[in-house]
This record gives structure tokens, C-alpha cells and sequence, in this order.
């Protein structure tokens, strides 16, 4: 349940360090007074628990935190974001299922699109398929445009009990394993970690893997204990997430973008004003351009560093056996949504 406070309170001053990975810590747009929607009439000020599983080191946590920034100083301060990260409120899965639910204290979490998918989100499932997007470029071309906000309200209008506020990125996925995975062979007989998601569990059986059901909190030990031997996700959290040290070798695939999503419970959506509403949707285009700046530049860097840290990273120089082995996916899951998939395609 929401925390409505009636008294005026100080905003904390929110202090992280992004020393490690080169970037400026997000700035908050400027607003006009005559431009910000009004406040309630009392003044009355209210709190959104937030939930992150990632760091708020992350490129998740500082897009997160500037989603934080810019709610905010658009209400004037009197819609607080609580950004609760590192997965104090539990993994993704667990999460959703609370929000789903209906029940819960929490308001308003970041999320990975295809983490939908098991809750009948059909249009979502296809910005997971494998090899979809080419570009960052392509992928923004879709995430900014009319069909993107379809995609959004799918979860709302399917009677799940959320809606997409807006989309970002943390780059692209690649797997990573303590094993060598030089070429597509490598993977063949691998356990590898996969969430409750059947496009994913597809994919790895596509490259001749074993997908493994391990939580996103439990994925460090499992790789330690051999519990699984590969996994896979962006650059920054792969690094952010320590897990180098117990997965060094990493292959860059790209088999699909790191889509966000940040939602909202259809119970708290409801009970705010249409003022208040438009501040979240427009704090998200600004969230939006400022994810754009910092994805690509944040990869980079962490790229390096884990180059000079002496990750073994292996280019892919032709990555058609990649696509070939996982057409069958791709195939399956567009059945009935043929056209709606070449729209995404056609995107680019």
C-alpha cells in the first residue's frame, strides 16, 4: 500500500558513486514553473516504492535514478520515487508477481520486456526474439515510436494489472561463461542460466544447450558452484554485477538488445490525478534521451576496463551460424504476429 504523507518533507539527497565506470551522474532537465502540472491542492505529498535488481551503478540504476531525479522536480516535490535497487525487494519474477497481484507495497519497478511474456504479453515477446534488432539505432527507432506505446499498454489491456510507462536500453546481451566459448560449438552441452522465459529457453536449446532456471540473485553462486556454467547479460551488468570473477570469459553475440521497461501498478496509476499521471509519462521521455547518452558510452567504457582487466573477450566474426541456429525461435513465436514482427524489422 502507498505511503501518503501529509506533511511538506525534504528531498534526501540521493549519493552514488560512478567513479568506476567514467560517467556523469544524470542531471535533471530544467521545467518551467508554468510548464509543471499543478500539485494536489493541499499540497499533499506522496511516495512510489520503486524496484530495481540491478546496482544503482548500472546503467538500470542511473536511468532509474534520473527517472527519480526528473518525477521529482516536475511535481514540484510533491511525488516522491522511493528507488528501492540491488534486489531488496526480490527478483524480477518476484516482483511482477506481487504487482500482478495486486497486492504489495510496490508502485512502480524496472523491468526487462520479455519478463512478461509467461503473463500473456504476445506483442512484448517479440522485442526478445533473437537477432531482431541490428542497431541500437533500430531498436530507439522502434522503442520512440506509435507502435511502442501498443506495446506498453499490452500488459494493462490484458487485464494483468500494469502498464509500460517507457522503454530504454542497457545494450546488448552476450553470454559469458567460466568455460571456453570461442565458437558456437562451445555451447553444446552447457547448462545455461535462463529466467522463466520461452524465448530465452528456446534460444539455448537452439545452440545445443541446457537452459537452467536460476534467479537473478542466485546467478552468482550458481556459476561459482557449477550450478550452471553460462549465462548471459549486458556489458554493465556483467561487470557491475561482479560476475568476472566467476564467469571470465564473455563472447560478444549481441543475440539480443537489453530492453527496460519501466511499469507501473494499474491500482496506483488509477488512484493518481491526470496531473500527476502526465508527470510520469513526461519525466520518462526526458529519462528516455538521457538512457540514449549514457547506454552506448557506459558499454564502452566498461568494455575496456574489462579488456584490461583481463577478461578474455572473444569477437564474432560472422554471426550467420548464430542466426541460423536459432531461426527456429524466431519462427515459432511470430506465429499469428507475422505482419506486426516485419513492422519491428522493417524499423530499421
Amino acid at each position: 500500500m502507498k505511503k501518503k504523507i501529509l506533511s511538506t518533507i525534504l528531498t534526501a539527497a540521493l549519493v552514488f558513486s560512478m567513479t568506476a565506470c567514467g560517467v556523469s551522474a544524470p542531471e535533471t532537465s530544467a521545467v518551467n514553473d508554468a510548464e509543471t502540472p499543478a500539485a494536489a491542492a493541499d499540497g499533499e505529498v506522496i511516495t512510489l516504492v520503486m524496484a530495481e535488481v540491478n546496482p544503482l551503478d548500472s546503467v538500470a540504476g542511473m536511468t532509474d535514478q534520473k527517472f527519480k531525479e526528473e518525477v521529482e522536480a516536475r511535481s514540484n516535490g510533491t511525488i516522491k520515487i522511493d528507488l528501492q535497487a540491488g534486489a531488496v525487494l526480490g527478483p524480477e519474477d518476484q516482483v511482477l508477481d506481487q504487482m500482478l497481484g495486486g497486492g504489495g507495497n510496490i508502485d512502480i519497478a524496472r523491468i526487462s520486456p520479455f519478463s512478461l511474456t509467461p503473463y500473456g504479453a504476445n506483442k512484448t515477446k517479440l522485442m526478445s526474439l533473437p537477432y531482431t534488432f541490428v542497431s541500437r539505432d533500430h531498436y530507439w527507432n522502434f522503442a520512440t515510436s506509435d507502435l511502442a506505446e501498443e506495446f506498453l499498454l499490452e500488459p494493462h489491456e490484458n487485464g494483468s494489472g500494469v502498464r509500460g510507462l517507457f522503454y530504454a536500453e542497457e545494450g546488448f546481451r552476450h553470454f559469458f561463461s567460466n568455460e571456453d566459448i570461442s565458437t558456437i560449438d562451445s555451447f553444446k552441452g552447457m547448462k545455461v542460466r535462463v529466467s522463466d522465459d520461452p524465448v530465452m529457453n528456446g534460444l539455448v536449446k537452439g545452440l545445443g544447450a541446457n537452459p537452467t532456471v536460476v534467479s537473478f540473485n542466485e546467478l552468482y553462486s550458481a556459476l561459482q558452484t557449477g550450478v550452471v556454467d553460462a549465462a548471459e547479460q549486458p556489458i554493465s551488468n556483467y561487470k557491475t554485477n561482479a560476475f568476472p570473477e566467476v564467469a571470465n570469459n564473455m563472447v560478444l553475440d549481441g543475440h539480443t538488445i537489453g530492453a527496460l521497461e519501466v511499469i507501473i501498478a494499474d491500482s496506483t496509476w488509477d488512484k493518481l490525478t491526470e496531473e500527476q499521471q502526465q508527470i510520469l509519462v513526461e519525466a520518462g521521455k526526458a529519462t528516455q534521451e538521457y538512457n540514449k547518452q549514457i547506454s552506448e558510452e557506459q558499454e564502452n567504457v566498461v568494455l575496456q576496463q574489462l579488456k584490461d582487466d583481463g577478461v578474455n573477450i572473444i569477437e564474432v566474426e560472422d554471426i550467420t551460424p548464430w542466426q541460423d541456429a536459432v531461426k527456429p525461435v524466431v519462427e515459432e513465436n511470430i506465429k499469428g504476429q507475422e505482419d506486426l514482427y516485419q513492422q519491428i524489422v522493417d524499423m530499421q
